[in-house]
C-alpha cells in the first residue's frame, strides 16, 4: 500500500526499514509516549514489529512507514487500527523520529492518514488519544479538528517507562476534519 502527500509517502513496512525504525524508536523522548514500545529499542524489536505489520489483516489494522520523499528515509510510523466498517470507525496513532519533529511532517502524515481513512475506507469517525503531558500530540490533533472526549485512567502499561499511564481520548468526525494545507 502506498499513500502519497506533498513531502511524504506512507507505505507498508519493509525489511530495509529496520535501521530507520531502530533510530527513531530507540529514543526515550519518543518511546515514552507509546504504550507498546520498549526502551531501549533494538534491531530484534524492529524485525518483530515489521513481521507483525506484514501479517496484519488490512480489514482490521493498517501499519505504515512514514517516508521522506527527498531522501527515501523512514522518519516515523502511523497506523489505522480497530477498523470497523459496520460502525464506520477506526483508531490509530503516529510517531515521528525526534530529529524530524517540528517540521510539519507529523501533521502532514496524520492528515494524509485521516483523509485515507475517511475517503478510501469510507469511515465516519476516528478515535485517537495521547498520554498526559504529550502536548505536541494534542496540539496536532486539535489542529486537525479532533475533540477531547475523556480520560481512561491508567489504561496502558508503558513499556518504555514501566509505568501505568492514563490515556486522554480524542475523537474526530468526518465533517469536523480540517485538512492540513500542506498536502
Amino acid at each position: 500500500m502506498i499513500i502519497d502527500s506533498k513531502r511524504l509517502i506512507l507505505r507498508s513496512w519493509e525489511n530495509r526499514d529496520i535501521a530507520d525504525l531502530v533510530e527513531g524508536l530507540n529514543n526515550i523522548n519518543v518511546a515514552k509516549w507509546m504504550a507498546g514500545v520498549p526502551y531501549p529499542y533494538n534491531e530484534n524489536d524492529a524485525k518483530n514489529f515489521i513481521e507483525r505489520a506484514r501479517n496484519n489483516d488490512e480489514n482490521v489494522k493498517i501499519s505504515l512507514a512514514i517516508v521522506l520523499k527527498e531522501n527515501n528515509k523512514v522518519i516515523g510510523g502511523t497506523e489505522i487500527t480497530n477498523i470497523n466498517k459496520k460502525d464506520g470507525t477506526a483508531g490509530g496513532g503516529i510517531w515521528l523520529n525526534e530529529k524530524y519533529q517540528k517540521n510539519g511532517y507529523g501533521t502532514e502524515a496524520f492528515s494524509t492518514r485521516i483523509k485515507y481513512t475517511f475517503d478510501v475506507l469510507g469511515l465516519r469517525r476516528i478515535e485517537n488519544g495521547y498520554f498526559p503531558g504529550n502536548d505536541k500530540s494534542r496540539k496536532m490533533q486539535m489542529k486537525l479538528g479532533y475533540k477531547d472526549e475523556g480520560i481512561r485512567r491508567k489504561k496502558f502499561l508503558c513499556l518504555a517507562t514501566n509505568e501505568y499511564v492514563d490515556e486522554c481520548i480524542t475523537g474526530l468526525l468526518k465533517e469536523e476534519f480540517i485538512e492540513f494545507d500542506n498536502l
